[in-house]
Formats: structure tokens, sequence, C-alpha cells
């Protein structure tokens, strides 16, 4: 078993990544790791099908923070996948033996730590095995208070699971690291992609565009639909408030990588840009509650309501991203 510091942290990827440089010498906060891997986003896709809804996506696809990390700072991550599970087993026991963590990708409907009403069928679970005892992993899952526990077998069929981002076993974890990255320079490359990509993306599904495209659509729900309306906004809910770190939560995250970053840089229109985003992290909750009052019956279902929620939203996002833009980062 390795000596490994287990940390509770905001979302799965970030965490697991923040953990595994940490235990290779770099001490990186989350909020660093999400912000330099531009990971934060909005994307509408109605044309792939989440439980028969359209996509929402708050943050990157899974594996953009590994990429985008190691883009921004050079550093260089391992990857295996599998088409045996039994390979893949074998090949997690032998780093373990070797006393080396990695990250994992998982199903979070099969690991058995989950309570039951936590569980759904989300295949890009990220968490840390770090040791074995007996028929036990050792688990550093970062949306955890402390460590976990899963046993040989439950934990092949979470990273052998079928179906949409299938893990395949994935392995992951650092070859190469920069003790001392540029920081200086990383983070502004790092904030002008992220402010780029949601205000000045051509496709009308992404970004601060993609929000306000939401808000048209739900002015237009018909109330004769009221039951695939409801349906759709309570999935809407969902996808922002309990898949991985949430809408809100993504926005928090990123006010609080701005923050540092204006520590680091002794910026004072960071520290006011992450205001903005704080902001919009609470409108992003403000439409979620509004949204829950009327599915359970305590409001009148009022699209209209949802559809004005969403564009102060949008003016908001769209308010922090153009001051990040006009402070000129170098």
């Amino acid at each position: 078993m390795t000596d490994f510091n287990h940390q509770q942290t905001a979302h799965c990827e970030s965490g697991a990544v923040a953990a595994l440089l940490r235990h290779n010498g770099l001490d990186l906060s989350e909020p660093m790791v999400f912000g330099l891997s531009s990971a934060l986003t909005y994307a509408y896709i109605p044309l792939v099908r989440v439980g028969g809804m359209p996509l929402l996506a708050y943050r990157m696809p899974p594996g953009r923070i590994i990429r985008g990390l190691s883009k921004r700072l050079g550093i260089r991550f391992h990857f295996q996948r599998f088409r045996n599970p039994k390979d893949g087993t074998v090949a997690l026991d032998k780093y373990l033996e070797q006393g080396s963590p990695v990250g994992l990708q998982a199903s979070v409907y099969w690991l058995p730590y989950f309570p039951e009403n936590m569980r759904f069928h989300f295949n890009a679970h990220n968490m840390v095995a770090y040791g074995k005892e007996g028929d036990d992993y050792l688990i550093s899952d970062p949306t955890f208070e402390q460590p976990v526990r899963a046993d040989v077998a439950s934990l092949q069929r979470a990273r052998f699971v079928k179906g949409m981002l299938a893990p395949k076993g994935l392995i992951y974890y650092p070859e190469t690291i920069t003790q001392t990255p540029d920081l200086t320079a990383a983070i502004p490359r790092a904030i002008r992609s992220t402010a780029n990509m949601m205000t000045r993306t051509p496709l009308p599904f992404i970004g601060v565009s993609g929000i306000r495209h939401v808000a048209r659509h739900m002015d237009k729900l018909s109330p004769a639909n009221e039951h695939y309306n409801k349906l759709l906004i309570g999935h809407m809910v969902r996808m922002q408030e309990e898949i991985g770190t949430g809408g809100a939560g993504f926005r928090f995250l990123f006010a609080s990588f701005l923050q540092e970053s204006a520590h680091l840089l002794s910026h004072e229109g960071l520290a006011q840009a992450a205001d903005q985003f704080t902001d919009a992290g609470d409108e992003w909750r403000r439409f979620a509650l509004y949204a829950a009052k009327m599915l359970k019956g305590r409001t009148a279902l009022d699209y209209s309501k949802l559809a004005t929620q969403l564009r102060t939203v949008a003016d908001m996002e769209q308010q922090g991203y153009r001051q990040l833009l006009e402070l000129k980062l170098r």
C-alpha cells in the first residue's frame, strides 16, 4: 500500500489529475488544474441523446482536462486501454505492486461504495487506485470525503462496462512532469482559450450562443406537450446539478481559478472577473431552483420565466468573458 494523500474535490477528473500530480511532486490546486486545461464550456447538442434527451454539457468532454493540462504545462501522461478485462486487472495489480498510484476511468453505476440512490449510468468517472489489501482495492475517489474500497470483481465490472464513453479499463498516470512550470505564461493562454471558445465560436449550440439558443427553445415549448416538457426540464436540472460538478459548480471552480491566478499574477482585474463568474454560478443555481419548484408543483409551470433566467445567465457569462479578453493578459 502506497502512502497517498487523499483530498475531496469538486470534480472527479480535475481532482484525480491534481492528486496524481501532487503525489509526483507538482502541487497544483484543483481549480488551477481545471482552469489551465480550458475545461469550462457550454454545449447543447440535440443530435446526441442521453436517456432520450439532448446532451447538455457544462465542461469539455472527458479526457480534456488531462490533454489540456498536458498541452499547457508540457506534462506527458501514459494511457493504457485493454480489450480483455483480465489483462486490465493484471496491469492494475502490477502498478500497485510497484507502489505506483494510477488514475482509472469507470462507471459510477457499478462502483460498490456509491450509495444506491447516487448510482447512474455514467461511464467516465475518474478516481485513483493507490493500493490493494486482500480482495479490496484502495481507492481515492475525489467525490468522497474519505478513501474508499472496491472489491476486485466490482471494480473490473465498472472499468469494462459497455456503452457511450466506455472506459475499456483505462489506466493513466503522469510520465514526465515539469516541477516548476511557467504559470505566468500558461494562465493567460488558458483564459484566452476559454473566453474565445465561449464567445467567438461560430457554432450556435456552443458557448454563450448555446445558452441563448436553449432559452429560445424554452420559449417555444408548447403547453400541449407538458409531459415531454417536464421530462426535458428535469433532464436539464439533472445534467446541471447532478452529473459531475454541474453547471453552477464548474462556474464556481473557474472563479476559484481566476482568484488564484489574480494572486499569482498580481492582477486585480482577474479578481473582479472571478466575482462575475461566482455570480454566474449563483444564477445557474437560481435557474435550477425555479425549475425544481415548477416540477414539484410548488409554482406554476412557466417556460418564459425559465427562458428569461437562462438569458440572465448568458448575459452575465458574456460580460465575464469580455472582461477577461479586455484585460489583454500576456
